[in-house]
Parts: C-alpha cells; structure tokens; sequence
C-alpha cells in the first residue's frame, strides 16, 4: 500500500486525464495503470514491470468519489473562488480543489491535512501562483463544510 501522498499524487493524474480527455473514471483509472504506473516504477527503479500493478485503493477510493460528486464539489469551489469561473482554471488546479474537496467532506481526513496537501499537489503540478489560491479556496470551503473546526 503506498503512502497516501503517493495516492494522493496518482489521483491527481487520473482526474486530469478524466477531466481533460473526457474519459470515464474507470478509464482513467485503467489508463493509469496500463501507462503512468508502469512509467512511475520503471523511473524508481530502473526496471520496466513484469506483473500487472497492485492496485492502489486510496487511489481510486479518491478518484472515484471526486468523479461521482463533481457537480455538488463544483458547486463548492464556485461559491468560494470570487471571479473565477471552474472552466476557465487550470485542469490540475480545479481537479486538486475538487478531490481535496472529496477528501474533506467524505473520507473524514483532518482538513489541516487535506489542505497541506492540496498544496504539495499544487507545488509539483500547477504554477506557483496557483497555490495562495487553492489555499484560500480551500480554507473558504472548509469554514461552509465545518464551520467550528479550528484546523
């Protein structure tokens, strides 16, 4: 099972994929795991991979459920990112706020947590500006989602 950072990384390609070749989530998620995945390992260790990927289920569990909820997660991010319209962002910056989103609401991770990698995802994937932006975004949300929680 690789660390959930890791996962977190990988779902992150798996909706841009989704997001920008209008596939299925499944196909995205097949996708990964017939091309990145094998590229992903033969970069750590040198090898191409002979057997088939394990399967990453955090992964998916996050892909998955940001897939399914984009329309109630999309109408999060437009209440609370001010004169940006969701088809004018970045791919990556609209799929990070979503499946942060995902994370915060569904899967019960602190938001501290999702938020601090939210913005990791940001500073690997997307342009440096992007990150004051998802973290306001993000703090926004998290203040509607729970609105005593200090973290």
């Amino acid at each position: 099972m690789p660390a959930r950072r890791k996962s977190r990384q990988r779902a992150i390609q798996i909706l841009f994929l989704w997001d920008m070749r209008k596939l299925t989530v499944e196909e995205a998620i097949q996708a990964f795991y017939q091309s990145l995945y094998s590229a992903e390992i033969e970069e750590e260790t040198g090898e191409e991979p002979d057997a088939p990927a394990d399967r990453d289920s955090f992964m998916e569990a996050l892909a998955r459920g940001t897939a399914a909820q984009v329309a109630d997660l999309d109408g999060y991010i437009a209440k609370r990112a001010e004169n940006w319209r969701l088809e004018r962002m970045p791919i990556v910056d609209r799929n990070i706020l979503r499946m942060a989103i995902y994370e915060m609401k569904e899967l019960g991770t602190p938001p501290a947590v999702v938020i601090d990698e939210a913005l990791e995802l940001a500073r690997r994937f997307t342009e440096e500006e992007a990150v004051p932006f998802i973290n306001g975004v993000l703090d926004a949300v998290r203040k509607m989602l729970l609105p005593q929680s200090i973290s």
